[in-house]
């Protein structure tokens, strides 16, 4: 099943109190494709970056199946480029730079061979250049996931709304699901939310995993598993949801249980790339990786419990 992503391809610097890093290799799209590469090879790319954009990073991109027909170079460009410092808690960060470079006046080229896509993946982006992607769009994907965060909220929240309300599925934090929908219950947030359009909601909350809503108010939680050392939490969220689409572009099957599936795949995605710095720890798995992670999840949330008559 064919995967299209859109999103920032990009460079981040990163401190952490276990360490920090020079330029290396970022990006939602970059973190999206990379963990969804190991479920299916037909996956396209549309983004923008700098001539600066050295080649043994293309290289990871090339390696993880990603077509990159749509990844637009311009020449004497820099690529987009964010660095931050996370705090102790690992939970709070301070951004010390962001330069928007080639990505201040970026709009989306949807080339003729990926306008057919099946499975959609809007990364965080301006809204509204998200909504000039699914325009480009021949047929509506069988699914579409849209991805954002608290920054268009306090922007551009009716053309966040707009484009929300386009969309199959909406993963926001926790924080962001209580300033969208003015509810702190995250119960009552989900279902206001549910309301704007989408027929999923994914609410991520960080080390104590994630929920799944969707309009018939069935629910399901994934635990995050725990980790010894957390040493960059920078694309978690970003790979979660290339766990969570890959998944079920492999699967081809929308229903309620397997997104239940999708989650537990995106969350133990999540929980490997935290434990290096960039995608290093991501980047070339091997199936015993995925496999040992997977066991450790199957473990913490598999329980037999006998009930009374």
């Amino acid at each position: 099943m064919s995967l299209l992503i859109v999103g920032t391809v990009a460079f981040d610097k990163i401190e952490t109190p276990l360490g920090k890093t020079d330029k290396i290799l970022g990006g939602a799209a970059t973190y999206i494709g990379i963990a969804a590469s190991y479920f299916t090879n037909n996956i396209n790319v549309v983004s923008v970056i700098g001539d600066d954009f050295p080649k043994e990073y293309s290289k990871i991109l090339s390696d993880h199946k990603m077509d990159t027909q749509g990844l637009e170079v311009i020449p004497n460009g820099k690529t987009f480029f964010w660095e931050g410092k996370y705090h102790t808690d690992m939970n709070s960060r301070d951004t010390l730079a962001t330069e928007l470079n080639v990505l201040a006046d970026f709009e989306p080229k949807v080339p003729v061979d990926y306008q057919d896509c099946e499975y959609l993946m809007l990364g965080n982006l301006d809204p509204t250049v998200q909504r000039k992607v699914l325009a480009q769009l021949k047929t509506r994907p069988k699914l579409v996931v849209l991805d954002t965060m608290n920054f268009w909220m306090d922007i551009a929240l009716e053309s966040l709304k707009e484009t929300i309300s386009m969309v199959d599925v909406l993963t926001i934090n926790d924080e962001e699901a209580r300033q969208l929908s003015g509810e702190y219950s995250l119960v009552r947030a989900a279902r206001k939310i549910l309301t704007m359009g989408p027929k999923y909601l994914i609410i991520k909350k960080g080390e104590h995993g994630a929920l799944l809503f969707n309009k018939d108010e069935n629910c399901f939680f994934a635990p995050a598993l725990p980790l010894e050392e957390v040493y960059d939490p920078t694309g978690a969220g970003d790979t979660f949801a290339g766990g969570f689409i890959g998944y079920l572009a492999k699967t081809n099957d929308l229903s309620f249980e397997n997104m239940k599936r999708a989650i537990i795949y995106g969350s133990a995605f999540a929980s490997l790339t935290v434990e290096k710095f960039g995608t290093d720890r991501i980047a070339y798995l091997s199936p015993v990786d995925m496999n040992t992670r997977m066991k450790r999840f199957k473990a913490l949330v598999q329980v037999d419990i006998k009930l009374k008559d």
